[in-house]
């Protein structure tokens, strides 16, 4: 199954927490806070504003981005964790 998003929003996968500090000590699953960076992996086709005009996203698949804390809604596809968010959450892209 695959998911499309709608309108401005946009599908995430959260990166990879790392497992152990830089000195060496190993963070349990319950201390860890989930990461508030990802990967897009998939977009929607823009904002629809009230004039009936489409305005594309910024944001592309396959940008690495930077969202807020509580923002989106975390959905289960394929047994992979995934978020959903409107371009307005996202705080930052990453470049090179």
């Amino acid at each position: 199954m695959k998911i499309r998003p709608l309108a401005d929003r946009l599908v995430v996968k959260r990166t990879q927490e790392e497992q152990k500090t830089k000195g060496g000590i190993i963070i349990p699953d319950t201390a860890k806070e989930k990461p508030l960076e990802g990967v897009v992996i998939a977009v929607g086709s823009g904002a629809v504003l009230k004039s009936g005009k489409v305005v594309p996203l910024d944001v592309k698949a396959g940008d690495k981005v930077l969202f807020g804390k509580y923002a989106g809604t975390e959905v289960k596809v394929n047994g992979e964790e995934l978020v959903l968010l409107r371009e307005d959450d996202v705080l930052a892209v990453f470049t090179k």
